[in-house]
């Protein structure tokens, strides 16, 4: 029922990732558990739990889990 975003919960398995992707609204990120990097545009940046990401609109980007755990973090959006 918020209006104006969205929190979604994602867990990414051992050596799982997200897809190289980009879209026009920006997002904000809590790490939870595990650590990865983020690929983001032509670098890559390490982060463990613990961590906030600013994600900014029409930027390519993808989460890695690189760790020996499950990553777990939550990714807030605006509501489309």
């Amino acid at each position: 029922g918020a209006p104006n975003f969205a929190m979604r919960l994602f867990e990414v398995g051992r050596g799982g990732c997200s897809p190289f992707h980009t879209h026009s609204w920006e997002h904000e990120v809590y790490i939870l558990e595990g650590e990865g990097k983020l690929r983001f545009e032509d670098e890559e940046r390490e982060f463990s739990a613990g961590h906030f990401i600013f994600v900014p609109g029409g930027k390519k980007h993808s989460f890695i889990n690189n760790g020996e755990a499950k990553l777990k973090f939550l990714c807030m959006v605006p509501n489309r």
